[in-house]
C-alpha cells in the first residue's frame, strides 16, 4: 500500500472532535465523512463527461438502464423507477423531459395492454453509445492512482457496506 497523505479535510473534522467530545467513537464518522467527502469530489468529474455529450447525470442514468437492459431497450416505469431509485411522480417527469428530446418513445406493452413501454429511440441509442465510452474511461482515470490491491480492497469493503444497507 502507498503511503496515505497526511491529513485530510476528514482529519481536520475528526481533530475538533475528538477535542470538543473526546467520550465518542469516532470511527463511523471517519468512513463516512470520507465516503461524503469522496462522492462530493466525483461527482462534478463524472458529470463532466455526460455535460461534455449534451446531458446531465440523471439524463445519462435513464439512458444508460434502458441501454443495458438490452435489445429492444425497453423497461416499464415500474421497472426504471425501481432501478433507478427515484419516485414514480420523478420518473414521469424525466420520461416527459427526455421524450421531448426525442431519446426516448413510450410504446405500447404487448404483455400488457393497460400500460406502456420506455423505449430507447434511435437517436437516444446513439447518444448513450457515444458517451459510454467516454464514461467508463473517465471512471478508470478517476481510480488510476490506487493499487490493484487498494482497488480491490475499497471494492470489497463497499460492497459489504451496500450489502447491508441493503437489507
Amino acid at each position: 500500500m502507498k503511503e496515505l497523505k497526511s491529513e485530510d479535510a476528514v482529519d481536520r473534522i475528526l481533530t475538533q472532535w475528538r477535542k470538543e467530545k473526546p467520550e465518542f467513537d469516532l470511527s463511523a464518522m471517519e468512513v463516512l465523512g470520507r465516503l461524503k467527502r469522496c462522492s462530493a469530489l466525483l461527482t462534478p468529474k463524472l458529470e463532466q463527461v455526460f455535460s461534455d455529450n449534451g446531458l446531465n447525470f440523471w439524463e445519462f442514468d435513464v439512458l444508460a438502464t434502458l441501454r443495458r437492459s438490452g435489445v429492444p431497450y425497453c423497461l416499464t416505469p415500474t421497472e426504471l423507477f425501481s432501478t433507478l431509485m427515484v419516485t414514480s411522480g420523478t420518473m414521469t417527469h424525466r420520461m416527459t423531459q427526455l421524450e421531448k428530446k426525442g431519446w426516448i418513445e413510450r410504446v405500447s406493452n404487448e404483455q400488457d395492454a393497460r400500460s406502456k413501454l420506455v423505449c430507447l429511440s434511435a437517436s437516444g441509442l446513439a447518444l448513450i453509445d457515444q458517451v459510454l465510452e467516454p464514461h467508463v474511461e473517465n471512471g478508470l482515470n478517476l481510480l488510476s492512482g490506487l493499487s490493484p490491491e487498494e482497488h480491490r480492497a475499497l471494492n470489497i469493503g463497499l460492497k459489504a457496506l451496500l450489502g447491508q444497507l441493503e437489507s
